[in-house]
């Protein structure tokens, strides 16, 4: 059997591999395992071609290895040597694993002879109705304001989503619950999120809290140009909502949000009320000014980027 597992959930994605390794059984690596990655990748039609020795099947797991790239000649071969040989491939299990794929003539020989299956990030209803699923296994409650809120803190990816849970289940305990306070404290936010904390204190003209929610990302190690970039992208979103809430177009669609997005529609709407366009337009090209004045060394970015808050808020 021939499998391709990809997409943006890497957690889901692992949970089916590990069911796939469950099945198969005991697996003995070089004998009648093969992992292969990027590095080796050139020697998988050897691998699956060579006895399982002692074993009647063969397991090999090719992961990360850059075959699903439109432009990849050997990845053709690869693709015509499944097709030709299906028959050969019963005592071999053929694992492709991905987080991105273009659907090249390999995917389509998998998605002929194969199995192919994309794990997409879900949504928010979902991942709340996981979360709530997942707390009440542990005895421990979380209202779906309190889920969602997590959410938005951590990400929709499923793998952050249960790493940063598990915290918030042993602190609450056996009987507990789980409150906002809790997730400011104890988890690990997105920049993102950071960002949209920054920009509700902006636009509330608190600078002492902006300038603490800067100062916070710039202790936690995080690249003062990625936060320059980070901004700039999210008061571009709050003029593009401007510009589409005057042209009466779909807010979604003028942000390019992803379907388990749909949920920042509403938080980015709501930030774009604290500024008018003109506003917005000011702050982009004090950022572009901040970027390109701090390149030829006429000021520290991170000064600037306090001044640039300042002068905001004044």
């Amino acid at each position: 059997m021939v499998y391709l597992l990809f997409g943006e959930d890497e957690y889901l994605r692992n949970e089916y591999l590990k069911k796939i390794k469950k099945a198969f059984g005991d697996m003995q690596l070089g004998i009648n395992y093969i992992a292969i990655d990027e590095t080796n990748v050139m020697q998988i039609i050897s691998d699956i071609e060579t006895p399982a020795f002692g074993f009647e099947k063969k397991l090999i797991i090719a992961k990360d290895t850059g075959l699903f790239k439109k432009k990849n000649n050997f990845s053709d071969k690869v693709a015509i040597y499944l097709e030709e040989n299906v028959a050969n491939l019963q005592d071999v299990e053929l694992v492709f694993v991905d987080q991105e794929v273009e659907k090249n003539k390999l995917y389509n020989t998998i998605l002929k002879i194969g199995k192919v299956e994309e794990f997409k990030e879900q949504k928010m209803p979902q991942l709340i109705t996981k979360v709530k699923s997942i707390s009440k296994a542990y005895n421990v409650e979380i209202q779906e304001n309190i889920a969602q809120y997590f959410i938005e803190c951590v990400g929709t990816n499923m793998s952050d989503i249960i790493n940063e849970l598990r915290k918030l289940i042993e602190y609450a305990g056996n009987g507990g619950k789980i409150q906002k306070e809790d997730i400011d404290s104890l988890c690990i936010k997105k920049s993102e999120s950071i960002i949209f904390d920054l920009t509700d204190n902006l636009g509330k003209k608190k600078i002492a809290e902006s300038i603490e929610v800067l100062h916070n990302l710039i202790y936690a190690k995080e690249p003062v140009q990625r936060i320059l970039v980070m901004l700039y992208n999210h008061f571009k979103k709050l003029y593009i909502i401007k510009l589409a809430l005057e042209e009466n177009k779909n807010i979604a669609q003028s942000l390019k949000l992803k379907p388990n997005q749909a949920f920042l529609v509403n938080k980015y709407t709501m930030q774009a009320k604290y500024f008018d366009k003109n506003e917005l337009r000011n702050l982009l090209e004090e950022l572009i000014k901040l970027d390109s004045s701090s390149k030829k060394g006429g000021i520290d970015i991170n000064v600037g980027l306090e001044a640039v808050l300042c002068k905001y808020c004044s």
